[in-house]
């Protein structure tokens, strides 16, 4: 076919059908195989490539009893239909969503202890979000900073709260509030009740340590350097666990620690000068599909947080 002085012109309904035909028949190599897939006989399948061809002023595909195959020009065009399908896919999701009520669900994930602090007011926002979207099915889990990150980057959720150690490329940030972190230990353990001048560097480098397992941020990793890491608790609960046994101490917020300080059961060690702080973030994926649901939630936990500020 020659090419001299041809022009495509306007690409309408009808050659997005036969692109979507010769597209099936290369994912399933060949005109045959592509039977059951387009639910259309051989036929019809060989009559639609060969208008895309006319159309086209290009021959796309080889077919004989060599077997199926592209030419050049077909599979730059088989490459070009594959990005057009997904852009008209997307174009279809965002228009969907931009008309759709606010239906569907909203995916959020917390770390841990998160959702019951009163500073995060987490029951507030839900009430305040399922006031303004009652057609919404809310669900929430808890999960690791790590794990939630991953979940929100693979559209696993929409939304996550995490102590910030670190910040993605791929991620937003709405910054709720911030912790100080210090180094506890029990009550019953005797290194407790030694006056401060007597708790060395040594004394406390040489006391078995439970930690997050995870890579702290460069404050954290300077105040864990000669520590005894002996112990790994994620979670504030089972860290909590571990250095009320009085054979582990540990770094908590201090907040989540204060109800045991005031019961006699923890307290700090050398609380001046061994202590970081930790932010606790919002976090939601940069180029996420739009969603209803999750902008409105976004813009709640906006109005609550700048005005708490």
């Amino acid at each position: 076919m020659s090419t001299k002085n041809y022009s495509l012109g306007q690409v309408g309904d009808y050659e997005i059908k036969q692109l979507k035909v010769f597209k099936t028949v290369v994912d399933c190599g060949g005109f045959s195989a592509a039977e059951t897939a387009l639910n259309i006989g051989r036929s019809t399948i060989s009559l639609h490539i060969s208008n895309l061809e006319s159309r086209l002023n290009l021959v796309l595909c080889k077919r004989g009893r060599a077997g199926f195959s592209l030419t050049e020009e077909g599979a730059i065009i088989y490459d070009m239909t594959v990005n057009l399908l997904e852009s008209l896919d997307a174009f279809r999701v965002t228009v969907n969503n931009l008309n759709s009520s606010l239906t569907g669900e909203l995916k959020i994930v917390l770390s841990d202890a998160i959702s019951l602090d009163k500073r995060c007011a987490f029951p507030d926002l839900i009430r305040t979000f399922i006031s303004q979207a009652p057609g919404v099915q809310l669900s929430n889990d808890v999960a690791s900073m790590a794990e939630i990150e991953r979940m929100v980057l693979n559209d696993m959720a929409d939304v996550g709260f995490i102590p910030c150690h670190r910040k993605l490329e791929g991620l937003e940030y709405i910054d709720l509030f911030s912790d100080v972190c210090r180094l506890y230990i029990s009550t019953d353990h005797p290194v407790a009740a030694l006056p401060e001048d007597e708790l060395t560097d040594d004394a406390i480098q040489s006391l078995p340590m439970v930690h997050a397992g995870l890579k702290p941020h460069e404050a954290v990793d300077e105040l864990m350097t000669g520590l005894n890491l002996a112990g790994r608790a994620y979670f504030y609960e089972g860290r909590l666990a571990m250095i009320l046994s009085g054979q582990y101490i540990g770094f908590l917020p201090e907040h989540y620690a204060q109800s045991y300080i005031e019961e006699g059961l923890i307290t700090t060690l050398t609380p001046e000068s061994r202590f970081y702080n930790l932010t606790m973030s919002a976090i939601w994926k940069k180029t996420a599909q739009p969603s209803k649901p999750r902008e409105l939630f976004l813009s709640i936990l906006r109005d609550k947080f700048a005005s708490d500020t």
